[in-house]
């Protein structure tokens, strides 16, 4: 895991396109690694960002995450095709990106370019924007659901 300022420094040394998604990833999944395998394959580098704790009780809601930011960093950290990781506390990376003003920003099928955070001013350096197709039967949520559902007498 990099700070913000470990990042950009990160940033200002990598060579070749530096691609860049983000997300809670609470509990990993198959939908996950998808879409990560498919970031990576759009560049040379692979940066995440990973909402921190607040920003996902904010956006999901109090019972989640269901792990902590630091454990969620570590595991997608841990994945040979990533090679950065932030924790970001805002609830979208809006200013993560302006920071490491990456070249390709990459997102799950639940988003289309008019809504992925940064796309205006990315696509505007040149860069790219690319929105890969969701996993289907793969979600956070829905496991979380089974789980919920599964332990109630």
């Amino acid at each position: 895991m990099l700070s913000e300022a470990d990042a950009v420094a990160w940033r200002r040394s990598a060579a070749g396109p530096v691609v860049f998604t983000n997300g809670v990833f609470d509990l990993l999944h198959r939908g996950h690694l998808d879409v990560l395998y498919a970031a990576r394959a759009e560049g040379d580098a692979l940066v995440v960002g990973v909402n921190a704790d607040a920003s996902v009780r904010r956006l999901k809601g109090p019972s989640r995450p269901v792990r902590n930011e630091d454990e969620r960093a570590v595991v997608v950290a841990a994945l040979e095709i990533v090679d950065a990781v932030v924790i970001f506390g805002e609830d979208t990376p809006a200013r993560l990106i302006e920071l490491l003003r990456p070249d390709v920003l990459v997102k799950g099928g639940d988003y289309t370019e008019a809504t992925v955070v940064g796309a205006p001013e990315t696509r505007a350096r040149g860069g790219r924007v690319v929105i890969v197709p969701l996993t289907p039967g793969h979600s956070t949520t829905s496991t979380i659901e089974t789980l919920r559902a599964s332990s109630t007498p």
